[in-house]
């Protein structure tokens, strides 16, 4: 069964992710980089098969949650033209001690597979979690991976967004 991410968690991903910009080429003035023109229903499926190629990466046993992808706005950009997509989604090791297994080698594959880290250590937060940001200039998505080792269940919660991307003409960006 898919569910959909609350309200904050929604805010909170794409506050966070916004900050992150990639140094991808063809980027607008905020650090975003442009996608090209898709439906958002394509720009979701795309997304959604990065989200996979990154689940691949972890290489541990366990379970990912299922989530919907979900339209965002492009921050400066006219909201009936543009968008982004954002597929948040969690994974929880078979063992926790496949945690750190997992984080290690999504730091260590991600860069193997077109990624650039930006950003890996401990959060501000009083569990000290551990993020990594990392930012694909081929496929213009940024991803944000934090390593919740003190949560119940313990898990790894992924942010993967997509760069802005604009409605062919004579659309209309769905919203989901």
């Amino acid at each position: 069964m898919k569910t959909r991410p609350s309200a904050l968690t929604l805010v909170a991903s794409v506050a966070l992710i916004t900050l992150t910009g990639c140094s991808m080429a063809d980027s607008k003035s905020d650090g975003v980089p442009f996608s090209g023109t898709s439906t958002s229903s394509d720009a979701a499926d795309e997304t959604e098969r990065v989200s996979s190629g990154i689940y691949d990466l972890i290489g541990v046993k366990g379970k990912a949650s299922e989530s919907y992808s979900t339209v965002v706005g492009c921050s400066g950009e006219d909201a009936e033209k543009h968008f982004r997509i954002l597929h948040p989604w969690s994974f929880y090791p078979t063992s926790v001690d496949d945690l750190d297994v997992a984080m290690e080698r999504l730091k260590e594959e991600l860069p193997k597979n077109g990624w650039k880290i930006v950003d890996y250590g401990p959060d501000n937060s009083k569990n000290k979690n551990i993020r990594m940001t990392a930012g694909n200039d081929n496929k213009k998505v940024s991803a944000r991976i934090v390593k919740m080792a003190k949560g119940d269940p313990p898990m790894l919660s992924l942010d993967i967004i997509s760069g802005c991307y604009r409605i062919p003409e004579g659309q209309e960006v769905e919203r989901f």
